[in-house]
């Protein structure tokens, strides 16, 4: 299980145009942190470089198990969540479909994937297309998959927008108790995350 990040010297650039170089910071077990800047800073860029999804131009993504280094392939396979901005669901598929697929490509267990159902209140939701859901709807779907099949290491992308105060503060809970079981978060967000958190600002 990963119980510390460590993100060292890290440049990125996105299209050719460099987004920010020298970046660090470590995040260990029962923390999270918040990533703050302006649009365009790359904190998106960032969240998908951690998940492999993007190569740095320099520096260093170490991912650690009890003070001894993973490799990055395994890390990134079994032990770590990426919910973007945009929820990544096919409109023409339900909501049901959706989730389980997901729940199934992370490796669910039925009783996650029924577990996940509960806690976001998904079951009216299940037979409808996405594509009728509302964004709040949406996002309620993507992130089912954080209780569907648990992992320690969470990389948000706004996870408060565009749900109403009742929903933050679901998500409020769930972030507080993946903390208290040795989870992380790694969250690029304009909102304050609902938990305690340190932040560090990327771009600058």
């Amino acid at each position: 299980m990963i119980d510390r990040l460590v993100i060292e010297d890290l440049a990125v650039a996105r299209g050719g145009r460099p987004l920010f170089e020298g970046f660090q910071a470590a995040l260990g077990a029962g923390e999270a942190l918040a990533l703050t800047g302006a649009n365009g800073a790359g904190k998106t860029s960032l969240l998908r470089a951690v998940a492999g999804l993007l190569r740095p131009e320099a520096g260093r993504i170490r991912f650690e198990a009890a003070g001894a280094a993973l490799e990055a392939e395994e890390a990134r396979t079994g032990a770590l969540h990426l919910l973007g901005h945009h929820d990544g669901l096919k409109t023409g598929r339900t909501a049901g479909e959706e989730l389980e697929f997901w729940s199934a490509w992370t490796g669910a267990s039925r009783a996650g994937l029924d577990r996940a159902i509960e806690v976001f209140r998904l079951e009216p939701l299940m037979g409808l297309e996405v594509r009728k859901l509302s964004a709040g709807q949406r996002k309620r779907v993507a992130l089912a998959r954080l209780v569907a099949s648990p992992r320690p290491l969470w990389l948000l992308d706004e996870p408060l927008a565009p749900l109403d105060a009742e929903r933050r503060a679901l998500i409020g809970g769930l972030m507080e108790k993946h903390l208290s079981g040795g989870g992380m978060i790694l969250a690029a967000v304009h909102d304050p995350l609902p938990i305690p958190s340190r932040a560090v600002e990327v771009g600058r």
